[in-house]
């Protein structure tokens, strides 16, 4: 008798467990929890040296809830003329470190693009209402904010302006000094790159990428694509 009871014991605890790591699934890729000091991070925008925007993030916290906000906004101009623009604005949503919800809109030289991204109900993928794709991908893909350093370790990117999926590899390049408004900085570089070497110039990843262990923090990206770019911190803000 005791032996029966022991066992229907175990089958319990099994089943326990297993009903929650179902219904709770963790995931080693994704460390939003690292930001839980966070409440502001700006980055200016410049090409081929010339400051053109900022790019800013806002972060609230409440219990296991982290919602992240994002306003980005420059513009190119050439003799007085406003040859290329971007106005975006984007919401990132978390629970217990898992990705729930994303939704932006972003007007590009006046034509716009969205993104609408929702967990889906068995919490295995997401599903994507956007401009450049509609359709489901991995949850182990990364939203392609700055603001995030998961996206080193991600397989896959979405694209925060139009949705669209972008398989990548991250290579690992050296440890670099480098200054950051008058501040020295020991970092990480990395090469982030896309998967397929046959895609398209003008939709091919090919970043460099600066990140900080000590603050975790990217600090600085580059491309080169119609110009020299680099995003920037210039300030952020901790509790």
């Amino acid at each position: 008798m005791n032996c029966y009871i022991i066992s229907i014991n175990r089958y319990i605890k099994f089943f326990l467990i297993f009903l929650i790591l179902f219904l709770y699934p963790t995931y080693s890729i994704s460390h939003p929890q690292d930001y839980k000091k966070f409440k502001t991070i700006e980055m200016e925008v410049l090409r081929d040296g010339k400051l053109i925007g900022l790019s800013k993030y806002f972060f609230k916290h409440k219990d296991d809830f982290l919602e992240v906000r994002n306003e980005t906004k420059f513009e190119v101009e050439l003799l007085g003329v406003k040859l290329f623009t971007i106005n975006s604005k984007g919401i990132e949503k978390y629970y217990k470190n898992l990705l729930v919800s994303f939704n932006s809109e972003t007007f590009q030289n006046k034509k716009r693009k969205f993104v609408d991204l929702k967990l889906s109900e068995n919490k295995k993928e997401f599903k994507i209402i956007g401009s450049s794709y509609k359709g489901n991908v991995s949850i182990n893909s990364i939203v392609g904010n700055w603001w995030n350093h998961d996206i080193l370790e991600a397989d896959i990117q979405i694209s925060p302006l139009s949705g669209s999926i972008k398989p990548q590899i991250v290579k690992f390049i050296g440890e670099e000094n480098i200054i950051i408004n008058n501040k020295n900085y020991s970092t990480k570089h990395y090469k982030l790159q896309s998967k397929d070497p046959n895609t398209p110039e003008d939709k091919k990843l090919n970043f460099d990428i600066w990140y900080n262990k000590d603050e975790n923090l990217i600090l600085k990206i580059v491309y080169d694509k119609m110009g020299y770019w680099e995003y920037n911190v210039i300030s952020f803000e901790k509790n």
